[in-house]
């Protein structure tokens, strides 16, 4: 049977691509030593690190849409109960969230998925990245809810480049996003010295400090009976948020184990220097958040805050905190599990999975 003119462009484009195509580099198939070899490690079995399978697998568990959060009791809060100073806050606020999760998963894509070689993380990556988008989703719907004039609501997406304090975060992120920039492989010591800063700057200054603190603002509001629909979409962002960063730790950890000697005093210090900096950095946006006066939270208990965080973070890394400070915010001391608890139980036939176990703040500080 003759072949058709298809078929034959079919087997000629076959050809050419074996002809021209580089075959597999050995390197690249074999499984690598450790999890920041370079490479790019298919195989799930044997399963080199299950932990991570199970956080994949925890966060498939904790699925929710932005569907599910109501803000029409936020509305009424907006018209009529908040005064002008938490007005002010609840703005700045949602310029911040603007884009904050986008820096994020961008950091995401650009510098963490490639260089962290084993496929169960990798599966875990993905989920965030997926989750980082659903951030992204709600924070869109809140701000469309929250500002309806057009030119304000630009305005509050254009806020890293027109908001001072918040162009200070947003640089203080791309610093660290830019110090691995162009790495395509992690080689030597202090490349991956390199590495280990960027993942712990996302997971305990940005996931861990900068969203904290906002969450810090928005339960504080509700604890005051304001914003719920708020609260309640932060209740699944920080469920979200607080595994993020315990995935994160958790490679660090296995970094930690497979190559002890990364972790010598010099990283130490720039560690505690970058997390100091992300303290400092993000005082300067509270100081912009409560420059009007919000009753009941002041500037200097904030920063006790922030310095706080930043010691349970130094915590998490085993480094010795180095502020030696107590929460000075009663209200962010596991007020939320009750809110989780009705929340899930409110709307669990909607999602396609069931949240299992309590969330409580001291449990991720």
């Amino acid at each position: 049977m003759a072949l058709t003119d298809d078929a034959l462009h079919s087997d000629f484009s076959a050809e050419r691509q074996q002809a021209t195509e580089p075959a597999l580099d050995a390197s690249t198939i074999a499984k690598p030593k450790n999890i920041l070899d370079p490479g790019f490690d298919l195989t799930l079995r044997p399963m080199r690190y299950p932990v991570f399978y199970g956080m994949y697998e925890d966060a498939i568990k904790n699925t929710w849409t932005v569907d599910e959060i109501d803000f029409s009791d936020d509305l009424i809060d907006l018209d009529r109960k908040l005064m002008p100073a938490e007005r002010h806050l609840i703005e700045r606020l949602v310029a911040f969230f603007a884009t904050g999760d986008s820096i994020v998963a961008n950091n995401l894509v650009l510098n963490l998925y490639q260089h962290i070689n084993a496929p169960e993380a990798r599966m875990y990556l993905s989920r965030q990245l997926y989750e980082e988008a659903l951030h992204v989703q709600f924070y869109l719907t809140l701000l469309d809810n929250y500002i309806p004039d057009h030119d304000q609501r630009a305005e509050a997406f254009a806020a890293v480049e027109n908001i001072p304090s918040i162009r200070q975060k947003a640089e203080f992120c791309f610093k660290w996003m830019n110090s691995i920039e162009g790495l395509d492989q992690i080689q030597t010591k202090e490349e991956r010295k390199s590495f280990l800063l960027n993942l712990i700057c996302f997971a305990t200054c940005i996931e861990g400090l900068f969203f904290f603190a906002a969450f810090a603002y928005v339960y504080f509001l509700r604890s005051k009976g304001l914003l719920n629909g708020l609260a309640a979409g932060t209740n699944w962002v920080f469920r979200d948020e607080s595994c993020h960063m315990n995935f994160a730790l958790e490679v660090i950890n296995t970094v930690r184990a497979e190559e002890p000697d990364l972790f010598d005093a010099d990283l130490e210090e720039q560690i505690k220097a970058m997390l100091d900096e992300a303290v400092e950095c993000e005082y300067q946006f509270a100081a912009d958040v409560l420059s009007e006066g919000v009753q009941g939270m002041s500037l200097a208990d904030t920063r006790i805050y922030l310095q706080y965080v930043a010691d349970q973070r130094l915590a998490q890394l085993g480094i010795t905190p180095v502020y030696g400070v107590k929460n000075p915010f009663d209200f962010m001391e596991l007020q939320d599990v009750q809110e989780l608890t009705n929340f899930f139980e409110r709307t669990v036939s909607a999602y396609s999975k069931g949240i299992e176990g309590d969330v409580g703040f001291d449990d991720e500080f």
